[in-house]
């Protein structure tokens, strides 16, 4: 007994002092005065949540079943995934930007309801109620969604004065990458232990616990509402969110449909056995940890860019997938495609946190939750869209073949927005040049009570 109460107390010990050092990376530089520390926990609470739910939902998709009948599972889970975020998009970030005076209350909101959610799917997991269980997984990945965006437009709000909008988003992703890595992994062990349904109630403690502390985030993160404006928020973040915003976008959606495509097409190669070289258990646990770790890297790599130009940083990810791209598809083995899963998740990672400190400093405080949400809709829409190109890809192609169809489709992203640039750059130079010049005023006229002017050099 006393072996075991002395066990029990060194590892709450290590807890505490776990607790300890994070708390001091989360609120170092001015954090904890400007609220950006607990912002950071707040996110690593949801992502280990999130983190949680998908560990307990995983599993009967892909696993199981044939293969055929998997990637018929797959192909609905796709379809039905985009659907929500194709007609939910136009309003949620309108919404969110109608309540900016109530920020904490509607981050805390999503997480509250998260936390209902995972109580009725634990229900749903019991009695094998797949009909209410496939409605609330996707209410909780909208829900997802939503406190990105709410945590993205409130992140200039929070900045210390020492640390970059791409140091910040940087500091939030790489804790909530973390978290959600280690939740991960505890989360697959105690659904082998307890089952799923006892993981979701876990998750559900979780996210009333971060909702709590969402509502203790500072005051100065609520705006006032202002005078609602001729144009609606959502169409302005729509139409006109400006050349710089627009490229961002673009780029991070073609590194999206890559990412997209890379997780459905290399998993039904090692499904079928076309990526040989490894056990298939062992090859998916390579990618996936190539995978991870290249968030990671990301995310830690945003931290010390603080003097890049985003635009650079966002073009230059595009740049290093379509080139990892193109070398695998030449090159194919199970090395180079655990290469580029790397590299992908790098530059996915990078590019992201990249476009999030673009539209921070380029969009206004009073359409900034509707952009954010155009963001993340497309970006959802773009990782189903090259999800769908693996799927069907996978059934037909070979690894080198499917990998040339997404270079040229990365080669050709690239250089459409290389050229765009081009232009827009020598239009700008060109409209600089003919703006006529303001007319110099010349001198009064000489009477015979003045005397000419002499150069005094």
């Amino acid at each position: 007994m006393s072996a075991t109460a002395r066990t029990g107390r060194s590892i709450g010990r290590g807890a505490a002092g776990v607790g300890r050092a994070s708390r001091r990376l989360t609120h170092a530089k001015g954090a904890d005065r400007t609220g950006l520390g607990r912002l950071i926990e707040v996110t690593a609470v949801h992502s280990a949540g999130d983190a949680f739910i998908t560990v307990s939902l995983a599993g009967a998709l892909f696993f199981g079943m044939p293969v055929g009948q998997a990637r018929g599972q797959v192909a609905l889970y796709l379809l039905v995934t985009m659907v929500p975020f194709t007609v939910v998009a136009p309003f949620v970030g309108p919404v969110l930007d109608r309540f900016r005076s109530g920020r904490r209350y509607v981050i805390a909101g999503t997480l509250f309801a998260r936390g209902l959610l995972c109580w009725g799917m634990a229900s749903s997991v019991v009695y094998g109620d797949t009909l209410s269980l496939f409605p609330a997984a996707l209410a909780v990945l909208v829900l997802s969604k939503a406190y990105n965006v709410s945590r993205a437009a409130i992140m200039p709000s929070v900045l210390p004065a020492d640390i970059g909008l791409v140091t910040a988003n940087a500091r939030v992703a790489l804790f909530a990458l973390v978290a959600a890595g280690g939740a991960a992994g505890l989360g697959a062990g105690l659904v082998a232990w307890l089952g799923a349904e006892w993981v979701l109630r876990i998750a559900m403690v979780l996210f009333l616990v971060a909702g709590v502390v969402a509502i203790r985030l500072p005051r100065h993160v609520d705006s006032p509402d202002e005078e609602e404006t001729a144009k609606p928020p959502g169409v302005r973040a729509l139409l006109n969110v400006g050349p710089i915003v627009a490229e961002s976008m673009r780029a991070n959606a073609a590194i999206r449909i890559q990412a997209g495509f890379l997780v459905f097409f290399l998993l039904f190669l090692v499904q079928d056995e076309h990526l040989p070289g490894l056990a298939p258990e062992i090859t998916l646990g390579l990618l996936a940890a190539a995978a991870g770790g290249g968030g990671l890297f990301g995310a830690a790599v945003a931290s010390w860019v603080k003097s890049y130009s985003p635009q650079l940083i966002v073009l230059s990810t595009l740049a290093l997938t379509t080139i990892t791209t193109v070398v695998t598809a030449f090159f194919f083995s199970l090395w180079t495609a655990v290469a580029v899963a790397l590299i992908g998740a790098f530059a996915q990672g990078l590019g992201k946190l990249a476009l999030d400190a673009i539209v921070q400093r380029e969009i206004g405080e009073e359409v900034r939750s509707s952009t954010f949400g155009v963001v993340e809709a497309l970006l959802q829409i773009a990782w189903v869209f090259g999800g769908l190109i693996g799927l069907t890809l996978s059934l037909f192609a070979q690894g080198t073949a499917g990998l040339a169809v997404m270079a040229t489709l990365l080669a050709v992203s690239l250089v459409w927005l290389l050229v765009m640039r081009r232009q827009r750059k020598v239009m700008s130079a060109s409209t600089a040049v003919t703006v006529p010049l303001r007319p110099v005023a010349q001198p009064p006229a000489a009477t015979g009570d003045t005397k000419p002017l002499t150069n005094p050099f």
